[in-house]
This record gives C-alpha cells, structure tokens and sequence, in this order.
C-alpha cells in the first residue's frame, strides 16, 4: 500500500511543472496579450493617449492578429514548445512597446496589439497541445483543466494592477505588464524545460480507440466555438468602459475586469475538481447557456450591478467553454489535435471579428429602442442559447 502512495505522489509531482508552465503560459497570452487592452482602455481615454476610433482599430487588430494567428498556428505542430516560446516572447516585447505608442504614435498600437493577438493564439494552440499531449503520455489527462485556471489568473492579475493602479499613467502600467510578461515567459520556459520527451511518447492506446472519428462532428465543434467568440467579446471588450459610462471613478468601473478574471479561474477550478466527469459537450453547453444570460441581463437592466453580475456570468463561463472545447478537440483528434485547435480558434476569432463589425454596421443610432450593442448582445444571445442546446445533443446514443 506504501508503494502505491508513493507511485502516486511521484506522478503527481512529475505532473507540477507541466501545469505550472501551462498556467503561466496561458496567463500571459490571455491576461496580457489578449486582454490587458480592455482594462487599460478607459484610462487611457482619461489620459488622452488614444481616442474611441484609435481605441476601436487597437481591438480590431488585436481579433484580426488572433485569427491570423491562429490559421497560423498548425506550423507547430511538430514542435508545439517552439510555438509557446516564440509567442511568449513576442507578447512581451509587444506589450512594452505599447509605452511607446502614445498619443502621436497610435498607428503603431495598432500594429503591435495585432502582432500581440498573433502571439496570443500561438500561445493558446501551442499550450494546448503540448499540454494535454505531456499530462496524456503521463496518464493523467483529467488534469489538463487545470492549466485553463490560468486565463483567467492573468486576466485577474492585470485587472488588479490597473484598478490599483488607476490614479497612475495608462503608460506606466502598459510598463509593469511588459516586465510581468517577460517575467512570466522565463518561469514558463523553466517549468517546460527538458520536457520534450513526453511529447513524443505514444497516446495511449487505451485513450486513441475509446473516442470516436477524429473528422466526426468536426465543422459542428467549429461553428459552436465561432458563436462562442461572437458571443462573449462585447461584454469582454467593453465591459470597463460600460462600467466607466456610470462612474467616473476608477475604483468602481475598474472592479469589472478583476471580477471578470476571477469568476473565469474560480469557475474552471471548480469545474476541473467537481465536473471531471461529464460529457465535454455538456460542460460546454451549460456554459454556453450561461453565457447567454450574461448577454441578456444588460438588455433589460442598466446599472453597475447589473454590469457585475454580467461580468460573473460570462466571466466564469468564457473559460470553461474555451476549455471545454479544446479538451473536446483533444478526445476527437488523441494523436494531434494542433489542426483541429487552430480550426476551433480561428472560427472563434472569426466570431469575435463578426462582434465590432455587427456594432459598427447598426451605427450610433438607436433601433427600436436599442443601440448597437444591445443588438450585438440580443443576437449572442440567441446564437449562444441555440448552440447550447445543439451542444447538449450532440453525443446523443
């Protein structure tokens, strides 16, 4: 009985660094590469740095990188490590340039949120499949969801630096995000070094012949996680700036964003320990539902509560749908799943593409009462509610 206890503490412990480097690596491209902007993009209204049409173009090229990126990402696929390493660093370098980018240099954000969604969805695929591939040699694949609690880490320690920072300079925390991604990128590079061995070694035969046709239900999983990217990027750009609309001061409004990160990393937590077991496409269905409230609460409520509670509901759900379909695409595709990732990622990338240009297509004006957004929200949320429900029955016997 020792001997078991001990097999056990040894494979536990040789799973650490795999999740660790999971967790920093996924903290950086999302918390910093994919969303510092949403945070920092009220107070650098307030500072004059950029204006609403410069802040506009920052996101677009931000989505239009990630996508790019993601097409992009199946290069890697025979070296995933290589992948994370060169995104990690392009983050970091990206991110400290952005203290250059001020008021006279707005063209140049521009491309470098771009080049940073790039580096983001390298990151992303990359980690994934790496990851999940490492933790499956090792059998233990049920501990991936773990490394998802990173996203929303870094999306929590980026919207607490900011609200803590908020009487500061844009520029300066744009500075301090640069060093904590560069930070970053060494711990994750150190926790994933001399691991390429694991990478290498077979899937388990036991795992490739319990899922069913890699190509069965492929394009389904591509459109349900493309709705999700529609679905969840108004409330996760503009959610701050909501906030900013109904209080000027910095230590309201800026509450959003560490709530937003803190309900993502609590809730794949919890997920992870008490969910384990079900089916991935219930997972994300139920997700995708709650995430559909979140988009309708603002429709017919308006205020700062109201406004937290939607940064709850799609805050704890966009990680674990994101989860729950890269763990989908792991079980569909065991032997290497980086193809059909890069198809899920850039079908969300798409989606969240679809989001601004939705908005910008309805204009300023009002339409039956409702501005752009609240149209943008109304649609996600039939298109999240649909998907949900063809989620729950797709592994239908």
């Amino acid at each position: 009985m020792d001997t078991t206890l001990d097999k056990k503490t040894d494979s536990d412990r040789s799973t650490l660094p795999i999740l660790v480097g999971g967790i920093i690596s996924l903290a950086v491209a999302m918390g910093i590469g994919r969303f510092a902007f949403t945070p920092l993009m009220p107070l650098m209204l307030r500072d004059g740095i950029i204006d609403i049409a410069a802040g506009t173009e920052w996101a677009a090229a931000n989505y239009i990188g990630y996508l790019i990126g993601a097409l992009s990402a199946s290069r890697f696929a025979k070296n995933t490590r290589r992948g994370m390493m060169l995104g990690l660093l392009g983050i970091g370098i990206t991110t400290l340039g952005i203290v250059f980018a001020g008021a006279t240099f707005t063209w140049l954000g521009t491309i470098l949120r771009g080049a940073a969604g790039i580096f983001s969805a390298w990151v992303l695929v990359c980690t994934s499949g790496w990851c999940l591939n490492a933790l499956a040699a090792r059998r233990a694949s049920k501990q991936g969801s773990w490394i998802y609690t990173g996203v929303g880490l870094g999306i929590t320690v980026t919207g607490v630096l900011t609200w803590l920072g908020g009487q500061r300079s844009a520029s300066s925390l744009w500075l301090a995000l640069g060093v904590l991604a560069c930070a970053g990128t060494v711990l994750a590079m150190v926790c994933m070094k001399d691991r390429l061995s694991v990478v290498s070694t077979p899937v388990p035969p036991t795992i490739a012949t319990s899922v069913p046709d890699g190509r069965q239900g492929n394009a389904a999983l591509v459109i349900c996680y493309g709705t999700f990217g529609f679905g969840y990027i108004i409330p996760a750009t503009f959610l701050p700036t909501m906030a900013r609309q109904l209080s000027s001061d910095p230590q309201i409004f800026g509450l959003t964003w560490p709530i937003f990160g803190l309900a993502a990393a609590v809730s794949v937590a919890l997920v992870s320990r008490w969910m384990s077991g079900w089916k991935r496409t219930h997972v994300w269905a139920l997700a995708q539902g709650c995430m559909a409230l979140g988009t309708l609460l603002p429709l017919f409520v308006n205020s700062l509560w109201s406004i937290a509670v939607s940064a709850v509901l799609v805050g704890g759900t966009f990680m674990v749908a994101t989860m729950a379909g890269l763990q989908l695409a792991r079980e569909r595709m065991p032997a290497d799943p980086t193809m059909l990732l890069g198809r899920m990622t850039a079908g969300f990338a798409a989606g969240q593409i679809i989001g601004p240009l939705v908005v910008r297509s309805i204009g300023p004006g009002e339409i039956a009462g409702w501005d752009a957004f609240s149209w943008a929200n109304a649609m996600a949320t039939v298109l999240l509610a649909v998907t949900a429900v063809w989620l729950w029955r797709m592994d239908r016997s």
